[in-house]
């Protein structure tokens, strides 16, 4: 998500160079009913974030201290809300760097110890009985139709929906947008695949979760191979990784509250700085009491993310459209995003029966949504000519494949559908649209609520005035 938010974050910044969140500019782009959905939508995916970073602590300090799994959520969330209260969005900006420092730390240093204390390379022949056949085929389709393919459905969705992201895109300077998000998507996907080799060797060496819950898995790896050391290092390490998501998480509402809630309701120029910043503090507070409400009932941390990504999906096509399309209307947002919305959720959770007629409609409807994803994705790089030819090229190569079988992957097809609904949608109600949108407006829209500091310059003086 962060390679695939930087081509697209250079238009957003050069249509709105001085935006807070990306539901401010839908606001200047469309009106009061696109800009709700999608700050909604982040209110939402945020709560589910920090509510995962909570269950996370929870876990780890549950697995690894005396306390237990509530003390541990209470103490993780109430630690990084006070810090973050403190600081904004600087301490934010300071503990992802230390995550980055201690996630690489762990990488080099955590993954080969475990690695080695369970057996080292011999590992992979003594432990292949534990394998089923489809995890022992790196080609598994099981692995990849239910995990790898909603990740990848839900790649664009976390760029465009996650404010976490797009306020680091405000944040960056301009000019640095592309080496920044690109070093990023380099280190970050470094300290993935290094993480995930934990869960290889926990199915290596016959590991099972503590209670069949997959959250525990990783801190149980390093309480069964690590030393009283390395177990105090892994612990800060995995408390500040948790810590820089969940600050980001706080960040990004109270970002929400205040451009999107406060500051749009009393108009630019009525909004008071220290009112907005007392918004947003009181938002964070009011977000980490949600997510320690929701976090204490232990979810999947993995169908938390999972879902959010799907669910912001109904909102991808129409974001997208509405900084590059001067035909999109605000109708078109709105109707294409609850109509996504509508269809998406008894796809998802399997409400409806998809045997029959409605299963090779939805099969349909997905394989449309293959060619969405990969054209999108296409089009940040390459272009609206490229991308309509992989797109198509897309539906085409995987339209004998996946018919008559996508919708039996109710969390894969019910993401697929949200893009695809999405789209076709707003696409027909916008293609005979007369609007021819001066994307140039925006800039006088969307700016800063801090007072606007002039300089005067004459022949005898100058001076500065607020």
């Amino acid at each position: 998500m962060i390679l695939f938010i930087y081509p697209f974050g250079r238009r957003i910044r050069a249509v709105a160079p001085k935006a807070h969140t990306l539901a401010e500019v839908m606001y200047a782009r469309h009106g009061r009913s696109s800009q709700l959905m999608l700050a909604g939508s982040n209110i939402l995916g945020s709560v589910i974030s920090l509510t995962s970073n909570f269950i996370a602590g929870g876990a780890l300090i549950a697995l690894l201290s005396p306390f237990s799994f509530r003390q541990g959520i209470i103490a993780v969330a109430a630690g990084i809300l006070l810090y973050t209260l403190w600081s904004g969005f600087r301490a934010s900006v300071l503990t992802d760097f230390a995550q980055v420092v201690a996630m690489l730390g762990a990488v080099v240093i955590i993954i080969p110890v475990i690695f080695f204390a369970a057996g080292g390379p011999g590992l992979f022949e003594t432990g292949a009985s534990n394998l089923t056949a489809q995890q022992s085929d790196f080609f598994s389709s099981d692995a990849f139709m239910n995990q790898g393919a909603p990740y990848i459905a839900a790649v664009l969705a976390y760029a465009i929906g996650n404010q976490t992201i797009a306020q680091r895109l405000f944040a960056v300077r301009e000019d640095l947008i592309k080496p920044t998000f690109i070093t990023a998507t380099i280190g970050y996907g470094a300290t993935i695949i290094g993480f995930g080799m934990l869960g290889v060797i926990a199915l290596y060496a016959g590991v099972t979760p503590i209670d069949g819950d997959t959250n525990n898995l990783i801190p149980q790896m390093a309480v069964t191979y690590l030393g009283p050391v390395l177990l105090c290092v892994f612990f800060i390490m995995i408390l500040g990784s948790l810590s820089s998501t969940a600050d980001s998480d706080l960040a990004a509402l109270s970002s929400i509250a205040m451009a999107d809630i406060y500051g749009q309701s009393v108009g630019k120029k009525k909004a008071n700085p220290k009112t907005m910043l007392l918004v947003g503090r009181i938002t964070m507070i009011l977000a980490t009491a949600a997510g320690l409400f929701f976090a204490s009932g232990k979810m999947n941390i993995l169908d938390l993310l999972v879902f959010v990504g799907a669910l912001w999906g109904a909102l991808v096509f129409p974001v997208i459209a509405s900084f590059y399309w001067k035909k999109v209307t605000n109708m078109a947002f709105t109707v294409s995003s609850l109509t996504a919305l509508a269809i998406f959720l008894p796809v998802r959770f399997e409400w409806i029966s998809m045997s029959g007629l409605t299963g090779y409609v939805v099969d349909v409807v997905s394989i449309v949504g293959v060619g969405v994803v990969l054209g999108l994705m296409s089009f940040g790089f390459f272009g609206l000519k490229i991308a309509r030819i992989i797109g198509i090229a897309a539906i085409v190569i995987v339209a004998p494949f996946a018919f008559g079988v996508l919708h039996e992957y109710a969390v894969l097809s019910g993401s697929l559908v949200a893009y695809s609904v999405s789209t076709v949608v707003c696409y027909l109600m916008s293609v005979r649209s007369k609007q021819e949108f001066d994307f140039s407006t925006i800039k006088d829209r969307v700016g800063d609520f801090d007072p606007v500091e002039t300089i005067t310059n004459d022949s005898d003086h100058l001076t500065t005035s607020k």
